[in-house]
């Protein structure tokens, strides 16, 4: 199983990334998916998640407003459009993966990806 995530970059305040995750080796159609980050000295935490038909989608409220989770079960990749990036978004991006009609949390996700770089400058 892999989670290949990417889309990471260096940009200014108040612009646009877009991040993709491209899953090998499980049917993505199956598993809860989300989007975590952790900065430098600080936990793992959570951005946003989507379930298995994309129906429902939940955000951090540090978040909510500005990104976008999707996904894409056909071409095995979920997407976190980020717009209006402020400084404060700056950390390492991981995608996650768990089995069934749930969502990811940190403590409990079956597989991560291996992270994109998000870093905002002001």
């Amino acid at each position: 199983v892999q989670l290949q995530a990417s889309g990471g970059g260096s940009v200014q305040a108040g612009d646009s990334l877009r991040l993709s995750c491209k899953v090998s080796g499980l049917t993505l159609s199956k598993y809860g998916m989300g989007w975590f980050r952790q900065a430098p000295g600080k936990e793992r935490e959570f951005v946003a998640v989507i379930t298995i038909t994309g129906q429902m989608t939940h955000y951090a409220d540090s978040v909510k407003g500005r990104f976008t989770i999707s996904r894409d079960n056909a071409n095995n990749t979920i997407y976190l459009q980020m717009n209006s990036l402020k400084p404060e978004d700056t950390a390492v991006y991981y995608c996650a993966a768990e089995f069934g009609n749930t969502v990811p949390v940190v403590s409990t996700a079956d597989y991560w990806g291996q992270g994109t770089q998000v870093t905002v400058s002001s």
